[in-house]
């Protein structure tokens, strides 16, 4: 345990360093709005197609971790589907369903390669780009068509596809994964461009993370908060790992199936949030409860998940 939690500690490091200068004097507080654009537009995408576009992605199991990542995000999507009525008889706005759908469903891959790179080197990074491959483009597809039909923002089935085919995400993950399997060279230049802002991306992307976690609102937490908290942090592991275990999956395989599930959730889904009517206060608060009970619960998955793996 101890090493798991040396190894994750400087993540953390950099997400209170986010936290302090969001509330320091030395940044001009105008400057995140655009980094949060920066990252959400360009950073990001620009590590997801490096990673994705030269990962090693052979004999990593990708049948199973498929079945066992897509399949675990699918079911957790149509629980909350089917409890919807539930949840709405109970007061839950359909505002604020989006957040906790999202909250529940979301992961920060920014922690989950710092975190298999730390730990796991670089079979980490490569095992959590297929992780990534697997979910990235479902999960923005989930999300994205919840928000159309639940948020406040606009709807119809043309304003949801051309979110799906505008997102940037998805569009470069899609690249990633294209340039992988055709065995494709991007012209070295612009690859070692990308590669450059793939580089800045992580300590930047976690430091950002911190920037706009909301502190005050963590600290009174409401239901729909701790619910959002329960399902992503509790219940996304013991699906994520069960299904690995059970499909057969062992070793680094798993437990990086494991880190994947037990991050917290992914800030873009705070963006998304306030484009499309979400609930993005909630969305903040939620966010900012699970990255501080990460800590904690991310080293204790990997505890139980090393016993499995090894079985």
């Amino acid at each position: 345990m101890t090493v798991v939690f040396e190894s994750i500690l400087p993540v953390f490091l950099l997400v209170l360093l986010g936290v302090a200068l969001r509330r320091s004097t030395l940044v001009d507080q105008g400057l995140w709005i655009g980094l949060e654009q920066f990252g959400y537009y360009f950073l990001f995408p620009a590590l997801l197609f490096s990673t994705l576009a030269k990962a090693d992605l052979a004999g990593l199991e990708a049948d199973a971790t498929a079945v066992a990542t897509v399949g675990s995000v699918t079911l957790m999507s149509a629980a909350l589907l089917s409890a919807w009525p539930v949840l709405r008889k109970s007061g839950i706005s359909a505002a604020t369903f989006t957040s906790i759908f999202q909250t529940a469903t979301r992961w920060n891959a920014f922690i989950a390669l710092a975190v298999a790179e730390k730990l796991y080197g670089a079979i980490g990074l490569s095992l959590t780009a297929l992780v990534m491959a697997l979910l990235i483009i479902p999960i923005n597809f989930y999300n994205i068509a919840v928000l159309t039909w639940f948020g406040s923002g606009k709807r119809g089935l043309g304003f949801f596809f051309l979110k799906i085919i505008t997102n940037p995400l998805i569009i470069s993950s899609a690249l990633g994964i294209f340039f992988n399997l055709t065995g494709l060279d991007l012209y070295a230049p612009m690859m070692t461009a990308i590669d450059m802002l793939a580089s800045a991306s992580l300590a930047l992307g976690l430091i950002l993370v911190g920037a706009g976690l909301k502190i005050a609102d963590a600290l009174t937490p409401s239901m729909p908060a701790l619910f959002g908290v329960a399902l992503k942090l509790i219940v996304m592991p013991m699906f994520m790992v069960g299904a690995g275990a059970i499909l057969g999956i062992r070793g680094d395989a798993l437990l990086v199936i494991a880190v994947g599930a037990a991050v917290p959730t992914a800030m873009n889904g705070y963006l998304l949030a306030k484009q499309m009517g979400g609930d993005a206060e909630l969305y903040a608060s939620v966010a900012t409860i699970q990255t501080a009970a990460s800590f904690l619960t991310i080293p204790l998955v990997l505890f139980i998940t090393a016993y499995v793996a090894a079985g």
